[in-house]
């Protein structure tokens, strides 16, 4: 005998709880109603690809991030982990590496408001989060990289035109007019008489939280630029290669932030555990002053993802040269 189901059946263009009740008939003799087909079907359907809606339907730091306004619950991590140690300060600019969905970015710009720079770079195409600068491209791309220490230097040599502040005479600041959107655009296309002179280090927070994407297989057709589900999946399921690709990709956010990080400035990384994370963590011991593996709350218990958290990047100290 079947047990007894239940599922959310479609009926009159809404979902409603029903029960069916069908005996496993190895004959004809026991008839079926069509209802009740329609209920077995249901709960094939919802057992497979409803899972993962079911789950973030349950879970409490994804409908927390829904009633916020943030892009997913990853921004839970990064509050908690910035709250710990004190990662984000007003003015830096900070590189998030694996951006989309963006929320990672989002906790970024608000923490560095109101003049921070935030930059994220993501091959997935994603809607950037407000006051983000992002680049499509693979990362791991010599070219794209490149790209990104080129935008970092530009924006280096622009200072930015903010309005004066002259005291009244009953003592209340009186801010001057900013100059206008043609003033600003006429300042920017003439070229500066005199160039940054910098090391190539102009960046005070990298954020990884990269991982390697699946190949896409199906939803060309959708015209969601972010879809977590069919498009951001990012887990094999086999622990070994999940662990080796999260090990190539925090190397090369750290190869990275030896040429673009300021001495003194922080570095967050995703990894999955696996034995190479200790040679990893040797490394960012040489490299930083404080080296912490943090797994936040709001990370899936069953989840095998973990944290470096490295404060206060030594200034002799390169990748190249360990």
């Amino acid at each position: 005998m079947w047990a007894l189901v239940r599922t959310a059946a479609p009926r009159n263009g809404r979902l409603v709880r029903v029960s069916a009740v069908a005996a496993a008939f190895q004959s004809n003799s026991i008839v079926v109603s069509p209802f009740a087909r329609e209920a077995k079907e249901s709960a094939r359907y919802a057992s497979s690809n409803s899972r993962w809606k079911q789950r973030q339907g349950n879970d409490f730091f994804a409908r927390e991030a829904k009633v916020q306004g943030l892009k997913s619950r990853a921004a839970f991590k990064l509050l908690e982990m910035d709250a710990k140690y004190k990662l984000f300060k007003r003015g830096q600019t900070v590189i998030d590496l694996g951006y989309a969905p963006g929320s990672w970015s989002q906790v970024a710009v608000e923490r560095t408001k109101p003049n921070g720079r935030v930059v994220g770079i993501d091959i997935i195409p994603a809607q950037p989060p407000k006051g983000v600068s992002t680049i499509q491209g693979n990362f791991l791309s010599p070219s794209v990289q490149q790209l990104v220490k080129d935008y970092l230097v530009e924006f280096a040599q622009k200072s930015p035109a903010l309005p004066a502040v002259e005291p009244s005479e009953d003592g209340e600041p009186i801010v001057a007019e900013r100059p206008s959107y043609i003033d600003a655009e006429r300042s920017e296309s003439v070229e500066p008489e005199e160039t940054v002179e910098s090391d190539g280090k102009l960046v005070d927070v990298v954020l990884s939280d990269m991982s390697a994407p699946w190949m896409q297989t199906t939803g060309f057709s959708s015209n969601t630029l972010s879809n977590p589900y069919s498009r951001m999946m990012n887990t094999s399921g086999m622990s070994f290669r999940d662990h080796a690709g999260s090990m190539d990709l925090c190397l090369a956010a750290l190869q990275f932030a030896s040429d673009a990080l300021k001495t003194g400035g922080h570095f967050v990384c995703k990894f999955y555990q696996g034995s190479e994370d200790k040679d990893l963590e040797l490394k960012l011991k040489k490299m930083f002053a404080k080296v912490h593996r943090e797994k936040p709350d709001s990370s899936r218990s069953e989840s095998r993802e973990s944290y470096f958290v490295a404060l206060r990047r030594k200034g002799d100290v390169t990748l190249s040269g360990l």
